[in-house]
Formats: structure tokens, C-alpha cells, sequence
């Protein structure tokens, strides 16, 4: 019952820009939303479809397909920077 997750290529590109003690916490988030995509913690974002869950002072943004299993990240960025 697991999710297949997709990573945008932004996102990705922001991912590089994260201090590496930060990233491996936020690599080790991400695998867990393939097993549980709404964990604790995390919000359903207001003003855009999707979630967010936290990691330090950096916010994953991302969109959940229940009915095809996959997970889409689409944003990975400090908090100031998330939501523009």
C-alpha cells in the first residue's frame, strides 16, 4: 500500500541548495510519506491544493493522488521562501 513519490525537478534543484545535516532529515521525511502520506504534523495547505509537512525551518510542499497512489513534491524551501 505504499506511494510512489515524485520529486519536480525545482524541487530537486532546491533540495541542492540545503545544508547537508538538514537534507538527509528531509530525504529520510520524504521516503516515510511513500508509507504514510499524511503524517503527523503535516497541513493541508489554504491557499493552494496540497500539503505541507516540517523539517526544521524548511517547509516540503506536495500533492497526494489517493486513487493512483503517487505523491507529488513539488517545493522544498526555507519557511520565509515556501508559500511566494
Amino acid at each position: 500500500m505504499s506511494y510512489r513519490l515524485i520529486i519536480e525537478g525545482k524541487a530537486e534543484k532546491e533540495a541542492l541548495c540545503i545544508p547537508s545535516h538538514i537534507r538527509h532529515n528531509i530525504d529520510k521525511d520524504i521516503l516515510a510519506l511513500s508509507q504514510n502520506p499524511r503524517p503527523r504534523g503535516c497541513k493541508k495547505l489554504t491557499d493552494r491544493e496540497g500539503y505541507r509537512i516540517r523539517v526544521s525551518d524548511y517547509r516540503i510542499l506536495y500533492t497526494i493522488d489517493d486513487k493512483a497512489k503517487i505523491i507529488v513534491i513539488y517545493r522544498i524551501k526555507i519557511r520565509k521562501d515556501a508559500y511566494r
